[in-house]
C-alpha cells in the first residue's frame, strides 16, 4: 500500500490497516527507525468494547468479551481464582 507525507509531516494510514489494527483517531503510536525503515507501533492494543447480552440459557444479563480481549487458559483462570479473597 502506498501513502504520502503531507506538507505538515502527516501520514494517512489506509483504512484497511486502521481497521485490521483496530486504530482510531487519537490513538498514540510509537515511531522509530529500524534497519533504515520507519516503524509505527501502537502504544496499546485496544481490547474492544464488551457488550451486555441476555444469556440464552439462564436469561440473566452477561458481559461478553471485546473483540481483541485476551483468551485465558483454564490454568490462568485457576491461578486468578486462587488469589481471589
Amino acid at each position: 500500500m502506498e501513502t504520502k507525507l503531507s506538507t505538515k509531516g502527516q501520514v494517512v494510514l489506509p483504512q484497511l490497516i486502521r481497521k485490521s489494527m483496530n486504530l482510531r483517531a487519537g490513538d498514540k503510536l510509537d515511531v522509530g527507525i529500524e534497519g533504515g525503515q520507519i516503524v509505527l507501533v501502537p502504544r496499546k492494543k485496544r481490547a474492544g468494547k464488551g457488550r451486555i447480552i441476555k444469556d440464552p440459557l439462564t436469561g440473566f444479563p452477561v458481559l461478553t468479551a471485546g473483540k481483541n480481549a485476551p483468551v485465558l487458559t483454564q490454568k490462568e483462570v485457576e491461578e486468578i481464582l486462587a488469589e481471589f479473597p
